[in-house]
């Protein structure tokens, strides 16, 4: 396996943007597809030295982990482009997919995207925007974001137990069952700061964005509101909120 920064950085990709992990081999493959800069794709064709890129398989169908495809393809016009869900040949959660001489194992993972997929190489797990080394994930709300779902599939992946867990940002996390543990009593932490919230009188997510995240830089500011909004809808579903005409209050 190589790592091809797909270049494209950003506060929120990263120093070197997305991680793109390359298979050469019997099959060579690609897990998730970067922006399409032209950097990246002799990046891959280099490394390839000939050969065609075969499969790409997309963690989730965010930006920033799908948009190159059309460029790939360009490149490579008999590709197969694979995701969980949707498409023509979409993931299968159990089937054992060829990624050029090794084997992966589909991880259906949604919370961050309802589409989102690990996949297992044995004791590593490539995990798109599951984990990322040194900050927490967003969970888009309003773009189908849902925390009950991302909290298990944490617990889905840390049950395999992996060694490493190669994300979609940042470096390799090499102690994901400390991180994945930490990532859970955050939510913890956060939920209740939340009711306190709901509690003291706020009754929006920027009500509540204002009193938890003091001095949050504004670029920031509209990731905090989808994590407060995930927040909420888990507590509704959990029959410990309400909300009415955009006012959300707790149940007594």
């Amino acid at each position: 396996m190589i790592l091809l920064p797909a270049l494209n950085p950003s506060a929120w990709t990263g120093p070197t943007g997305n991680n793109t992990y390359l298979f050469p081999g019997r099959v060579p493959a690609l897990i998730d597809a970067g922006v399409g800069k032209p950097e990246h794709v002799e990046a891959i064709a280099r490394e390839l030295a000939g050969q065609a890129l075969a499969l790409v398989l997309l963690t989730h169908g965010h930006s920033d982990h799908a948009s190159g495809v059309p460029t790939l393809v360009a490149r490579w016009p008999s590709l197969r482009v694979r995701q969980f869900g949707t498409g023509d040949d979409p993931i299968q959660p159990d089937e054992v997919i060829q990624a050029g001489d090794s084997t992966l194992l589909p991880i259906h993972t949604p919370g961050h995207s309802p589409d989102h997929c690990c996949f297992n190489a044995g004791d590593e797990i490539f995990c798109g925007d599951l984990a990322q080394a040194g900050n927490t994930i967003v969970i888009p709300a309003s773009r189908g974001g849902d925390l009950a779902q991302y909290l298990e599939s944490l617990r889905k992946v840390r049950a395999l137990r992996p060694r490493r867990l190669w994300p979609g940002h940042g470096p390799a996390i090499e102690h994901p069952d400390a991180l994945i543990d930490d990532y859970i009593r955050h939510r913890t932490s956060r939920e209740r700061q939340i009711v306190e919230a709901l509690q003291a009188g706020c009754a929006n997510p920027d009500e509540i964005v204002a009193r938890m995240y003091k001095g949050l830089a504004p670029a920031l500011i509209s990731a905090a509101r989808e994590n407060v909004l995930a927040h909420l809808i888990k507590l509704k579903n959990e029959g410990l909120a309400v909300e009415s005409d955009g006012a959300w209050t707790t149940v007594a």
